[in-house]
């Protein structure tokens, strides 16, 4: 093990470019996976015909496919049929397909979890279903989504290494480069990684129980 080469300026620039690359990677797909994601899930707690059983298909398909084929079908596949996407442009689509799937059930889940004499009780009072949703189930069921959405982050955030397989230039891409070079390495770098992929879920994961204790409180 050399430590001293490993964590020499140029090497630890060269990771923290592809760490950069793997939280800008990790936005972009959480935010879409969550907008798609609780759009689909909404629909599907509503019930409402074709739609419903559309994304349940397309859920059942997702969740039960490894997160891999999703890359290589967008990537490889999909530029036989025309579709030609850059790099980065695959990686946070494929994970925005993947992610939303499980967000979808997550945010399903969350509302199925209002009691249904609470939407009955808001119904009989005169609001609209729309606004029961909006009003009575949205913000009661968020607080039991914080977790496993903040897990679904992190997963994400993970899987985004997975993109090595079409070349996206993220931060295990730029440490399998580094240690490439000199096999004493390998520790020294994997270490880092591992630090820097804990520093960003442990930040999540505090910032999220904060959250999830100021609604309980509220």
């Amino acid at each position: 093990m050399d430590f001293i080469g490993a964590y020499s300026a140029n090497n630890l620039i060269y990771l923290l470019k592809g760490f950069l690359v793997t939280i800008e990677v990790s936005v972009y797909s959480i935010i879409l996976a969550f907008i798609v994601g609780t759009l689909m899930g909404i629909i599907r707690y509503a019930k409402i015909l074709v739609l419903s059983q559309v994304i349940a298909l397309y859920v059942g398909l997702i969740r039960n496919v490894p997160l891999l084929l999703v890359f290589f079908f967008i990537f490889f596949a999909l530029p036989e049929v025309g579709l030609k996407m850059s790099v980065f442009t695959a990686s946070v689509t494929g994970l925005t397909i993947y992610a939303s799937a499980m967000l979808c059930e997550i945010v399903r889940s969350g509302l199925n979890s209002i009691p249904k004499g609470q939407i009955e009780a808001a119904r009989s009072s005169g609001l609209s279903y729309i606004s029961t949703v909006r009003y009575i189930v949205l913000p009661q069921a968020l607080k039991r989504m914080i977790p496993p959405i903040v897990s679904e982050c992190t997963s994400i955030l993970k899987g985004s290494s997975l993109a090595i397989v079409i070349t996206l230039p993220e931060m295990m891409r730029s440490a399998q480069i580094i240690y490439n070079y000199d096999v004493k390495f390998v520790i020294p770098i994997l270490i880092m990684v591992g630090i820097l992929y804990f520093s960003v879920n442990f930040t999540l994961s505090f910032f999220a129980r904060r959250l999830e204790k100021r609604l309980t409180l509220s």
